[in-house]
């Protein structure tokens, strides 16, 4: 984990940066399609939704959650990908809802810098990455 200062328009600029955000999204679906079978099912994106961090702690005090509104906020996210209603998410699925995500979250944060700590392979580290790299060309 590292801390990382970014913004609204770093997020954008990585998904619209259609071979940078492409390549991440294929590693990405690849690392979670265990089977190999071109498909996601929903028991292979449940570490991407945990990954989410839809349910953390409040201050540092954890929170005790119904394991039951775990399953269906989770179930709900995995509709939400599953753009066809086939019960699987396959790579365009999940390249559509990745970009509308990140698109809102880039929305939601704006253009002032917010400092944030990352996971090393996380989407937003790859954006600050990109920035990087771009500027010290």
């Amino acid at each position: 984990m590292s801390v990382e200062v970014l913004d609204g328009a770093t997020i954008l600029s990585f998904v619209e940066d259609e071979e940078a955000f492409s390549e991440f999204i294929v590693e990405r679906f690849n690392n979670l399609d265990k089977d190999h079978d071109g498909i996601l099912s929903y028991s292979e994106m449940l570490k991407e939704l945990q990954g989410l961090r839809v349910f953390d702690t409040h201050f540092g005090i954890d929170v005790k959650i119904d394991p039951n509104e775990i399953s269906r906020v989770y179930s709900s996210i995995f509709v939400q990908f599953d753009h066809d209603s086939n019960g699987t998410v396959d790579l365009k699925e999940f390249k559509q809802e990745m970009k509308e995500m990140m698109v809102a979250m880039a929305n939601g944060l704006g253009f002032l810098p917010i400092q944030m700590v990352l996971e090393e392979n996380s989407f937003l580290k790859k954006a600050i990455d990109r920035e990087l790299k771009y500027y010290s060309i």
